[in-house]
């Protein structure tokens, strides 16, 4: 189980949300645009892995890529922030987070990922 969030202090709430607000934006567009998106890093593995299964199911997406392993990981730490989320890639089906390439696969294998292109997209 998760604990708690601790209360912000309201001083930090601007800084927080001003935070690569831009990059944040950005993404937020393309996954509202875009039924599959895909947010990775220049030449790190798991990026690719998602990218090949999604072209092995002959999924259309869009592929954002932001620095590489050593360049530009200051500017991603907002996306990490905004998603609560840890490592990259970052996958988008239909406007819902679904993790990175490991939990892509895991949606391919169990069906669900057809299921979920083929559903209607939630408001």
């Amino acid at each position: 189980m998760t604990p708690p969030r601790p209360p912000i202090h309201p001083a930090i709430v601007p800084v927080q949300a001003a935070y690569n607000a831009d990059l944040i934006e950005e993404v937020a567009r393309e996954v509202a645009a875009n039924d599959v998106v895909v947010v990775g890093v220049s030449g790190l593995q798991p990026g690719k892995r998602a990218k090949r299964i999604l072209d092995e199911q002959k999924i259309v997406y869009r592929y954002l890529e932001y620095g590489s392993y050593f360049a530009g990981w200051r500017r991603r730490l907002a996306l990490k922030m905004w998603l609560n989320w840890s490592t990259f890639p970052l996958v988008f089906i239909k406007g819902v987070f679904v993790g990175g390439a490991s939990d892509l696969n895991r949606l391919v294998t169990s069906g669900e990922l057809t299921r979920m292109m083929a559903e209607p997209r939630k408001s």
